[in-house]
């Protein structure tokens, strides 16, 4: 077992502001980039990782990792976590949630199908859901 590589927490602020690259850091502390990385997690440099579990509740096949429905539902899931997003993105997210709701519909997932439109649930959609929680965020950016 290898041992544990001592990071200068201070420097690797210091280093980091001034724009080092993560291979440079490596280099100049004698690790890894995942090190750098990890030693960046625990310095409270990097963001926190989004989790879109309640956005996709779903083990997503590859094939349909990148379609559209998967896509818009991680942007709405990232602008309600408070993640700002590119407007091209989070107008798309916005205007297909958008057409969903107002149209009485949500989303369900087939393995073997992908993302299919179906009627939302008397006790209300995901999509729905979603879009209220982006929607309440981007409000509160606005005041």
């Amino acid at each position: 077992m290898g041992r544990r590589a001592l990071i200068d927490q201070e420097e690797l602020r210091r280093l980091a502001g001034q724009g080092w690259s993560n291979a440079e850091l490596a280099a100049r502390f004698g690790v890894s980039e995942s090190g750098i990385l990890q030693a960046k997690r625990a310095a409270g440099l990097s963001r926190p990782m989004l989790d879109h579990s309640r956005a996709i509740p779903w083990k997503l096949r590859r094939a349909h990792n990148q379609s559209g429905p998967a896509t818009n539902l991680r942007n709405l899931s990232s602008v309600a976590q408070g993640r700002a997003i590119p407007s091209e993105k989070l107008n798309t997210a916005l205007r297909w949630a958008e057409r969903l709701v107002s149209g009485g519909l949500d989303v369900a997932y087939d393995p073997e199908e992908g993302f299919t439109e179906i009627p939302a649930p008397p006790a209300g959609s995901l999509v729905g859901a979603l879009l209220a929680e982006a929607r309440e965020i981007l409000e509160a950016g606005r005041d």
